[in-house]
């Protein structure tokens, strides 16, 4: 499937965020994905994946979240430890509400778009970003409609902006898919999520995927698994299909 893809400025209220921007080279219109990058930031591999979305018929739009701090390109291959403590303080200097205001931002490009539908959204999050779908589908029940969180962390906190605590406010239907080895969730996460989506009587599945290590889906880890990574991507675009795509 042919596309157009293309650098583009977000304005959101901090400032100008850049983001990359792929959809079918078809009129459309297409229904509108935003995809919440890793901690490792905006890379190629990223936009791989934004490419893959598109071709499933979607307008993705995948925003560079560190643009706060000017502009962070990490060289994954070659990570040592003082490039982690550099990659946690990056992550660690979004909040629930950066995002929050940053997604209000998102929502308006793509409201501008004549080639993204109009109505409802989806989204997707790897790793730090499972608590922002989760936080964005709770500040935007009326855009968001499907969001899908990859081995997520900082969902469920003991922080006063837990993500699990919007979960009455959250009417779309949740993807979570859990790594079966990963330190950077506590045991305490998929029943307490479990427990907070079920008392909402929010549509979601949550499932561990047998034999995987956090970063499962991103082919240029020693983490991929193939056979999980493709679960993942079809139950994502079932979800999407149902959800966003007129009948």
């Amino acid at each position: 499937m042919a596309l157009i893809e293309q650098d583009v400025m977000v304005t959101t209220k901090y400032g100008k965020c850049p983001a990359f921007a792929v959809c079918p080279e078809a009129p459309g219109p297409y229904p509108g994905i935003i995809f919440y990058m890793d901690a490792p930031g905006f890379r190629e591999e990223l936009c791989n994946m934004a490419r893959r979305i598109a071709k499933r018929g979607y307008f993705c739009l995948l925003p560079d979240m560190y643009y706060r701090l000017g502009t962070c390109r990490f060289d994954i291959p070659r990570r040592n430890d003082q490039m982690s403590v550099v990659i946690r303080a990056a992550m660690n200097s979004l909040t629930n509400a950066d995002v929050t205001d940053d997604t209000a931002g998102l929502i308006a490009w793509l409201d501008a778009q004549d080639k993204v539908s109009d109505g409802p959204l989806g989204c997707v999050g790897h790793c730090m970003s499972g608590c922002y779908i989760t936080t964005v589908s709770g500040r935007f029940p009326t855009r968001m409609k499907a969001a899908a969180s990859l081995y997520g962390v900082n969902v469920v906190t003991d922080e006063p902006d837990s993500p699990h605590l919007l979960a009455d406010k959250i009417k779309a239907e949740l993807y979570y898919g859990f790594a079966a080895t990963d330190g950077s969730v506590p045991a305490n996460v998929v029943p307490d999520l479990t427990a907070a989506l079920k008392k909402a009587n929010v549509k979601h599945t949550i499932e561990t995927l047998p034999g995987t290590l956090h970063g499962y889906c991103f082919a240029e880890r020693a983490a991929y698994n193939n056979v999980a990574s493709e679960h993942s991507w079809e139950r994502i675009f079932d979800l999407w299909d149902r959800n966003l795509k007129k009948t």
